[in-house]
């Protein structure tokens, strides 16, 4: 009887574990839709893990970032709240309450195990425990975003505590961690480039490889794990002044060393390699670790697009499609890659055109857990596409408001698009510039190049009123 009994606890602790996957959210910086190969890429950039990712599993193809540039997406991706009703708005010096429901909150409260590597990056000044404040057992990288940039800090953070790295300060990167005038997290040395010993994206690799190994061995406790790599974002501050001559920081040019490409391009292959090995690296440990049966993994991009640190976006056709880059709310700013690999659970192969964003990680991550979501939320679970079950509900409509460049503000109502410039104050001493607005139909029109607010007033006037009433101040 009791040899009994105990079989059926261990049965029912492994059901509990099937019934709660576990999560793992991949998020790259600054990744534009066309640079991979599953969405179109032709112009060299080689992405094989993410290709196979999409060949087993679902990929989305309207699929929309929290915003254009990196702190208020990530807000609006860990809160379900979108940019109209985060409470990150701009990269600085916004701030998440510790009183907003995050995913990694709702999860912990689920009984996961919740997790961050890499760039947590909402803002700053932050506290440097900011992410375990926010439902993260564990923490490993980048708290702020301006940190974020360099690739061979003088140190990173770990569960709040600061971690020295033997690294000395590449040129024109002290400003780089003003968020953190106290501490000496980059130094004041300047080092020639065989001066550079730690590489951070290498070091979040083997943290994530740990992380996994230790939650295998804890099976009957399901976990997220929120991997937010900082390529291929450029250094921005570094630029031609780093030894490399260029922002795209990386250890080697690898094989794309002998490519007749400007130095930068080569940098930003490179990135996109690691990035792409990196997914490759966590879909086979999975495996090997007899983990992949109940783990989602998730890969997305936090916004469009960028053209900084040497890179010209142009160079590889990294929109795609698309019009527009970072900080555009035309789809190259904001449409982004979203692949979803759960083998025996998602189809293998499977395209969606379902209207989503990043707001519904939060919903999606709730129905996954069993848990009741009682805060507020924009988003909306696509478990139904996920597992091919189910009705799919759809949003009514989706909006983004950026405060940079005059001020921008957009609605989308599939397939119609209304996008307002000069939405904000003018520069200090300068008179604002005039409201000006954009219509396009995306479905007849995907490179946004034909205003039709002229022939449909209506369709204005109802995403116009959209704009309004999906805004509240902060």
């Amino acid at each position: 009887m009791k040899l009994g009994l105990l079989f059926l606890t261990l049965l029912a602790a492994v059901s509990v574990a099937e019934a709660k996957p576990n999560i793992i959210f991949i998020l790259v910086d600054d990744l534009g839709y066309g640079d991979l190969g599953c969405y179109g890429q032709k112009s060299g950039l080689q992405t094989p893990n993410l290709d196979r990712m999409a060949a087993e599993g679902l990929k989305f193809t309207r699929h929309y970032a929290g915003s254009t540039v990196c702190a208020p997406s990530r807000c609006v991706l860990m809160t379900g709240l979108h940019s109209g009703h985060g409470r990150v708005r701009g990269n600085d010096p916004w701030i998440i309450p510790d009183t907003d429901l995050t995913v990694p909150g709702l999860l912990k409260q689920a009984g996961y195990h919740t997790s961050a590597v890499g760039k947590f990056g909402l803002g700053k000044p932050l506290p440097l425990n900011d992410p375990e404040r926010k439902g993260f057992d564990e923490f490993y990288g980048y708290v702020g975003t301006s940190h974020a940039h360099n690739f061979y800090t003088k140190a990173i953070i770990k569960n709040g505590v600061i971690m020295p790295l033997s690294n000395t300060t590449i040129p024109g990167t002290e400003k780089a961690v003003a968020d953190y005038k106290d501490t000496d997290l980059i130094g004041t040395g300047v080092a020639p480039l065989d001066g550079r010993k730690q590489w951070v994206p290498q070091l979040c690799s083997d943290e994530v490889a740990r992380q996994l190994d230790e939650r295998a061995r804890d099976k009957d406790k399901p976990f997220f794990l929120y991997y937010a790599l900082n390529i291929p974002h450029a250094n921005n501050e570094a630029g031609k002044t780093s030894p490399l001559g260029h922002g795209m920081e990386c250890p080697d040019y690898g094989q794309f060393a002998s490519k007749d490409w400007p130095a930068a391009e080569k940098g930003f292959a490179q990135l996109v390699w690691f990035l792409d090995q990196e997914v490759g690296r966590v879909m086979d440990q999975l495996k090997k670790l007899g983990l992949a049966e109940n783990t989602l993994v998730l890969f997305s991009s936090d916004n469009g697009p960028h053209h900084e640190g040497g890179h010209d976006s142009d160079f590889f056709n990294s929109n795609g499609d698309f019009k527009g880059t970072k900080r555009d709310l035309t789809d190259g700013g904001i449409r982004v890659p979203l692949i979803a690999w759960w083998p025996g659970k998602v189809k293998a192969g499977a395209v969606s055109d379902h209207v989503s964003g990043f707001q519904d990680l939060l919903p999606t991550a709730a129905e996954l857990s069993g848990s009741e979501l009682k805060a507020e939320t924009d988003g909306i679970s696509y478990v139904p596409t996920l597992l091919g079950q189910g009705e799919q509900k759809q949003h009514s409509h989706l909006c983004w408001y950026f405060g940079e460049q005059g001020g921008k503000r957009a609605a989308l109502k599939w397939p119609w698009k209304l996008i307002q410039l000069n939405t904000g104050a003018g520069a200090k001493g300068k008179k604002a510039a005039k409201l000006s607005q954009f219509l396009y139909k995306l479905d007849k029109d995907i490179g946004e190049e034909k205003d039709v607010a002229a022939e449909h007033p209506e369709i204005v006037t109802e995403l116009e009123k959209m704009i309004t009433e999906s805004y509240s101040e902060p």
